[in-house]
């Protein structure tokens, strides 16, 4: 063991589940618990501000900033992967939608061979952690440390359009997606309180950082995990331009996230032999899962001319953006305190299936002037216009994340093979069919204008596939690359998230998702970090 201070749990990362698990495994003081983030503190007016993450989704110092390599799916381009860098993690500059995936995701994590990981084992982490605006129920929590606001009645007026719309084609509406069914249209759920973002940092951190036996390091950047023989022993990590030493006397606990969590494992030697070989590692462990299996819903979007005002008048002129940035201030309310993802659904669009495989959204805001993949959602267009988009929630195709050196500050490979898989992209081909059956019933008839992109001339399915191909891409949900389950030559962890074949290690994020869940994933993590606390403190 290095030279150092000692503490009994390491966590490696302050993101969704990290900061979870840095209040749980503290809210004992005989515990002590050292929290590093490689980011700055979160106490930043953009952070706060709900449509804030507009901004944050370019800030490199809150932000990792990823490029992927070349899709071949996506004919050769490549994508845009912000990923939190902060207190918070990703839960500080996401867009606060608050799902929590169908109950067969969860059965299937157990059919797996991930026992304690179906639905109804983790439905109680679910509401222990919410606190649901409107109390709690069988499905529902009330006084978690998160909250989950119902800001319907908030909402641009033209939501009510595109609710309409989904009942015209025969889809329910659904008053609350995250509780008994998630099937249906409806209006999305944030992690909002009083106006400002909820992320985890606020939610769990900000409580537990008065006691004495939580440390939160910021701006540490570590470089690599220690380990004596099989057993992780400490982490060496890059704090103020020097290079520190810290020691686990029980566990450390890696949730960097699904980009970091493989990258910090495979540069501490633990990974698949070729990778760590080619990048000049020497090998502690073979895990040949490492860094493999990723996952990541993709997104495609049609941008709408109406006529009626949305968003776009409001935020579009510099008085506007003035007006709602003073209201904002003064009283925590207006579009600036919400997503810009404001009504939406899961549906089916064919029979057979046995849960939907397409996520819809409805953006009172258009940015047809922006650079494909850029969100300028505080200077939208000028003119009136909305947008609706799809997702796939059913991911077949598989990515990988590797390092391509030992240098810990040079970013992995990131290879997210999107749509290589022919369900996909009939998926999709089929989501945005729906679109325009959508767009062609008569409550958005009523305000819609034209179609702007793609635009009617697309119209085959040969056509429809190529526009997919040309400008679909990530909807920011990436998971899978130390995944959860028995076989130590597949997966990563066991599902006790223990790494397979070592000892005093655990990975608690994302990337321990069986399989990807179907809608917005920080939910979820933020239930893994939960039922993670739990596992490591049966353990004493």
């Amino acid at each position: 063991m290095k030279h150092g201070l000692s503490y009994d749990y390491i966590i490696i990362g302050a993101g969704s589940a990290g900061c979870v698990l840095a209040n749980r495994l503290s809210a004992d003081a005989s515990r002590s618990v050292l929290l590093l983030e490689a980011g700055p503190s979160d106490k930043r007016f953009y952070v706060q501000m709900p449509i804030g993450y507009g901004k944050t989704f370019y800030q490199s110092k809150v932000n990792w900033m990823y490029t992927s390599q070349a899709n071949l799916g996506l004919n050769g381009r490549t994508s845009y992967w912000p990923r939190g860098k902060t207190l918070g993690g990703s839960s500080s500059i996401n867009a606060m939608v608050y799902v929590r995936g169908h109950q067969h995701d969860f059965d299937d994590w157990e059919r797996a061979g991930n026992s304690g990981w179906s639905y109804d084992d983790v439905l109680p982490y679910f509401k222990r952690m919410e606190s649901w605006q409107h109390g709690g129920n069988e499905f529902r929590g009330g006084d978690g440390p998160l909250n989950v606001s119902d800001v319907s009645a908030k909402l641009h007026p033209l939501c009510k359009q595109f609710v309409a719309a989904g009942q015209a084609l025969g889809f329910d509406y659904n008053a609350d997606m995250n509780g008994e069914n998630q099937e249906g249209v409806g209006y999305y759920q944030l992690t909002t309180h009083q106006g400002q973002r909820m992320s985890a940092a606020r939610a769990y951190l900000k409580p537990a950082r008065h006691r004495p036996n939580l440390t939160v390091i910021c701006n540490a950047s570590v470089a690599r995990i220690v380990f004596s023989g099989k057993r992780a022993v400490g982490v060496e990590y890059r704090h103020q331009h020097k290079i520190h030493y810290a020691n686990a006397t029980k566990e450390i606990i890696l949730s960097a996230g699904a980009v970091n969590s493989p990258q910090l494992l495979q540069l501490s030697g633990v990974g698949p032999s070729q990778i760590l070989q080619k990048a000049g590692v020497e090998q502690v462990h073979e895990s040949p899962a490492v860094g493999q299996h990723l996952q990541d819903h993709i997104g495609h979007s049609y941008f709408y001319r109406s006529s009626q005002a949305t968003l776009n008048q409001q935020l579009h002129p510099w008085w506007g953006k003035l007006w709602q940035g003073v209201r904002y201030v003064l009283t925590r309310g207006g579009p600036l305190s919400l997503s810009i993802n404001q009504a939406g659904g899961f549906v089916h669009t064919r029979k057979g299936l046995d849960r939907p495989n397409i996520q819809l959204y409805f953006s009172p805001l258009s940015y047809t002037k922006a650079p494909l993949g850029e969100r300028p959602m505080m200077n939208p267009d000028p003119f009136p216009a909305y947008v609706l988009g799809v997702s796939n929630c059913r991911v077949r195709s598989e990515g990988e994340i590797n390092i391509t050196s030992n240098d810990p500050r040079k970013p992995p490979a990131i290879e997210p093979n999107y749509l290589t898989h022919k369900d996909e992209v009939q998926d999709l081909l089929e989501g945005v069919k729906l679109i325009r059956k959508l767009a062609g019933t008569s409550p958005l008839q009523a305000i819609t204008l034209d179609e702007m992109r793609p635009g009617v001339e697309c119209n085959t399915d040969a056509q429809l596939i190529e526009d997919i191909r040309n400008n679909a891409d990530t909807v920011f949900h990436p998971c899978g690359t130390c995944r959860m389950g028995p076989d130590p030559l597949d997966n990563v962890v066991d599902s006790e998230l223990k790494v397979h074949g070592l000892q005093g290690l655990r990975v608690v994020d994302a990337s321990i998702f069986p399989n990807v869940v179907c809608g917005n994933i920080n939910a979820t993590t933020i239930m893994v970090g939960e039922k993670a606390a739990d596992l490591i403190l049966s353990d004493l």
